[in-house]
């Protein structure tokens, strides 16, 4: 069984993008999806050399979408890896609304950047960092939004940090993290599961690390944003 889809973020300033454009044509951009060697606020480190084989023996297309879970805006023209990371040239689809607008956005650096969607095939656990050595590559987006671990962990971070309980942490996670009920009392339920200690409503959260935690919301999408990615 595959692992679940993954998402890892690269803000606009860090992509390098660069714009192509003639007055009839449509808009080309390119710039860096994903940068080596660089650890992220969850501890990963994409290695050099982790797109190769799925770059050269991919199946299906690597879409290019809007936010993950929007329509396919364009495609890409060019990826591949450089010394910097994985390098890309995308071009939209010229009298596509959403596209024309994603590309108005990015000349005017109004989104917020690019963000892979992969699985991870291959990794490593080194000094407390996790070296992503082979990676299955899914899809790119332009993102408004980042949908990947970084955003999910800078977002409840806080929340795990400040609760003395797992019964706090659920109700922090509903007020201040904007989780439902019912989805902050499943996430709980599982983090009770990986500490052990099920029986104890008010065992202390911090056995769970945050990018474990992170994990367990990653898993709680993955079904979705599989179907999702399927239907195109």
């Amino acid at each position: 069984m595959k692992n679940g889809i993954k998402h890892k973020f690269i803000e606009l300033a860090q992509c390098g993008i660069q714009f192509k454009a003639d007055n009839d044509g449509p808009l080309k951009f390119s710039g860096h999806a994903s940068v080596f060697n660089n650890v992220d606020v969850v501890g990963d480190s994409v290695m050099p050399g982790a797109f190769a084989d799925t770059l050269k023996n991919r199946e299906a297309p690597v879409r290019l979408r809007w936010n993950h879970f929007g329509p396919v805006i364009g495609k890409w023209l060019e990826l591949k890896e450089d010394e910097t990371g994985l390098f890309v040239e995308g071009e939209l689809t010229p009298g596509h609304s959403t596209a024309e607008d994603v590309g108005a956005s990015l000349k005017h650096g109004a989104v917020d950047g690019l963000s892979i969607g992969y699985r991870i095939l291959d990794s490593e656990m080194r000094d407390e960092v996790l070296l992503l050595k082979e990676l299955e590559l899914v899809e790119i987006s332009v993102v408004e939004e980042p949908a990947n671990r970084e955003a999910l962990v800078s977002q409840v971070k806080s929340v795990i940090e400040s609760a003395t309980s797992l019964k706090e942490l659920e109700a922090l996670l509903r007020d201040a993290g904007g989780f439902s009920k019912a989805n902050a009392a499943a996430l709980i339920s599982r983090v009770k599961g990986c500490l052990g200690d099920p029986g104890h409503a008010d065992s202390k959260p911090e056995a769970l690390s945050v990018p474990d935690f992170a994990d367990l919301v990653d898993q709680s999408f993955n079904g979705l944003y599989d179907s999702l990615t399927q239907r195109s």
